[in-house]
């Protein structure tokens, strides 16, 4: 449960940090109100990213054969694919959730843990969903941007659904401390090994890293609440639109027309 404290705490502290600058009367983000904290926390885990994390995924990628890292990948996918199933039934979408499952059930079965992605191979589609988006579906808005140490960008909601992720992940049941945090560990490697490349590009395009990152992430997760790619890009009915744009600022009204001379 490290994990839980870090990000309870890191929302603590982004708290304060909101007490501390309500006082200033600056004009603050509506989105990310406790921006001062935030960007304290993004150049720490900047950081740590440049010092620990990007040279392990830089050593894992240059080393590590390409096949056993897509089997490395696939089994972290196959781990996702049980979650997955279970948020899709939450937010009521039965096909997806058939399809999670199914994948599950067969690169579990025939894919050796998910080392192999059978189910891909049989046309079967991947639908990735957490707790936050289950959250999002059912109405519960998103919140202020909260940038947390070593866990990276998310939300409120999406911190709040943090224990309820760790509570449940597959990887926090083996019983073996040092096997568990290997497991955690690699997966952490393995994520960053697929970013390298476009932490190169954000590296050579961003003139402000944290904005560009923090508005990135809040177009994804709205897009993946709310399914955009499906054309579904509106809540479900009776639930509200948590739009991202600022409020446009509405248009002087014109006066009636007069009434033509007769």
């Amino acid at each position: 449960m490290k994990l839980e404290r870090l990000a309870v705490g890191g929302l603590l502290a982004a708290l304060l940090a909101l007490g501390g600058c309500a006082t200033t009367g600056e004009a603050r983000n509506p989105r990310d109100p406790w921006e001062p904290f935030n960007r304290h926390a993004y150049n720490f885990n900047e950081g740590l990213d440049r010092v620990l994390l990007k040279p392990a995924a830089t050593w894992y990628r240059d080393k590590v054969p390409p096949l056993m890292r897509t089997g490395v990948a696939n089994f972290f996918g196959n781990v996702g694919d049980a979650w997955s199933a279970v948020n899709n039934l939450l937010q009521w979408r039965l096909p997806e959730f058939e399809e999670s499952l199914a994948r599950f059930q067969l690169n579990t079965m025939f894919g050796v843990f998910g080392i192999f992605d059978v189910a891909s191979e049989f046309n079967i589609e991947r639908h990735k969903e957490d707790f936050g988006q289950t959250l999002g579906r059912w109405g519960v808005p998103a919140g202020p941007f909260v940038m947390l140490p070593f866990l990276g960008p998310s939300t409120l909601r999406d911190t709040m659904a943090l224990p309820v992720e760790r509570r449940y992940d597959l990887i926090g049941l083996i019983e073996n401390t040092g096997v568990r945090d290997f497991t955690y560990v690699l997966n952490a490697v393995d994520r960053r090994s697929n970013l390298l490349r476009v932490g190169n590009v954000l590296e050579e395009a961003a003139l402000d890293k944290y904005s560009f990152t923090r508005d990135a992430y809040l177009q994804r997760r709205r897009a993946q609440i709310f399914d955009r790619e499906d054309n579904r890009e509106a809540p479900p009915p009776g639930l509200p639109d948590e739009s991202l744009e600022e409020p446009a600022e509405a248009a002087p009204a014109r006066p009636p027309a007069s009434a033509p001379a007769r």
